[in-house]
């Protein structure tokens, strides 16, 4: 007699009907389905589901790269686009075609200040001053330029007075020249020249110059501020910004220079009362606007003198004119920048960038504090053998 299995007894399993399968159906499932819609295109109710909500259907993964780690899978949330992974792109908008992401700003868009943070020029400026603040030459260079016609814009011959935009073409002698319409800091060197050098790119006589004892620029040229003698020592400043070296150095703005002059002798009253009220030279009238004795020892006398002009050798004709001898000049102070009394002959130094600024009359850079704390060190001297 074979012995059952001890099992349960189960019922049969009987098939749904469609009524009743539908009963079962999550009430979320049909509102989402289209009316109408069979039960095989119905999407699951699954964690996952919304991946394969695309009306094409579940995409097929692309084959990862040879060597290549697989790249995170970002979630596609389908309905509200603020919950988008990318909705912070369309959100601050993205740069056009050709156009770079702007550098160095703080909160709330500001743009901090600085030379590799320029500020943009909205308007035209004139062709005189964009060319200068660029570094080609000064403003009297480019204008002699422009009268010789060395200077074409968009293929015609440049004008006096003229103004230039983004979208036009100059070029000095036929060459193209690439210009950015924005105002950079400008950059200052103090210098102590020393007897015995030339304030000039180019000499018949070949004696040494002081441009070749600066650094060299990657773009534009330094210019000098006005010009000392040959046998004339002091300070005296170069810039890269065109715009500030005419302002440093035209007539009307009436910089003073002050010098320290010995003379073989000593002044008398009536000297010293022409020179202060005024002299006849070849070149017109000139005076000083201040004359005051520092002393000395044995023949020769010091003096301290300011004058508004810088015309050539112009104190020491002032001298002469009265009969005495200059044996040593030296300018101590341009402006107001002095000569720095740790600032040795033959070495230079760069003007801290909120000094240019306050220099050239432009507001002060914006500065992280890093770059504060680095303004508040003692600037660095530089001493180079001519090149």
């Amino acid at each position: 007699m074979s012995r059952k299995p001890n099992r349960p007894l189960r019922p049969p399993l009987k098939k749904k009907s469609d009524a009743i399968e539908i009963l079962d159906r999550d009430p979320r499932e049909s509102r989402d389905s289209p009316r109408g819609a069979r039960d095989e295109d119905a999407q699951p109710s699954r964690k996952d589901a919304h991946l394969n909500a695309d009306p094409r259907g579940p995409r097929s993964p692309r084959p990862p790269r040879a060597g290549a780690a697989p790249a995170p899978r970002r979630p596609r949330i389908e309905g509200d686009p603020a919950r988008h992974p990318e909705a912070h792109r369309s959100a601050l908008g993205q740069p056009e075609a050709g156009e770079r992401p702007a550098r160095g700003r703080g909160p709330g868009g500001a743009q901090g200040g600085g030379r590799n943070a320029p500020t943009t020029l909205s308007e035209p400026e004139r062709l005189q001053k964009v060319l200068a603040q660029a570094g080609i030459a000064s403003r009297r260079e480019i204008e002699e330029w422009v009268v010789a016609g060395r200077i074409s814009v968009n293929g015609l011959p440049a004008s006096l007075g003229q103004k230039i935009g983004p979208g036009d073409r100059v070029k000095v002698n036929g060459k193209l020249i690439p210009l950015r319409f924005t105002q950079r800091s400008p950059r200052v060197l103090i210098y102590h020249k020393p007897e015995g050098e030339i304030v000039s790119r180019d000499d018949p006589e070949g004696r040494p110059t002081v441009f070749e004892r600066l650094p060299i620029l990657r773009k534009g040229r330094w210019l000098a501020v006005g010009r000392l003698d040959f046998n004339t020592s002091g300070l005296l400043l170069f810039t890269n910004d065109g715009d500030l070296a005419n302002k440093l150095m035209h007539p009307r703005y009436e910089l003073e220079r002050e010098y320290a002059v010995r003379i073989l002798g000593e002044l008398t009253e009536e000297q010293v009362k022409s020179l202060t009220e005024g002299i006849q030279l070849e070149d017109g009238a000139a005076k000083f606007n201040l004359l005051r004795d520092e002393g000395g020892e044995g023949a020769n006398h010091w003096y301290r003198v300011t004058i508004s002009e810088g015309r050539n050798r112009e104190v020491r004709r002032m001298f002469e004119a009265v009969g005495l001898t200059v044996s040593r000049l030296m300018r101590v102070r341009y402006g107001s920048v002095e000569l720095p009394a740790r600032l040795k002959r033959g070495m230079w130094m760069e003007m801290p960038e909120a000094e240019a600024c306050a220099l050239a009359g432009l507001p002060p850079p914006q500065q992280s504090r890093q770059q504060d704390q680095r303004d508040k060190r003692p600037v660095k001297l530089h001493r180079t053998q001519p090149r």
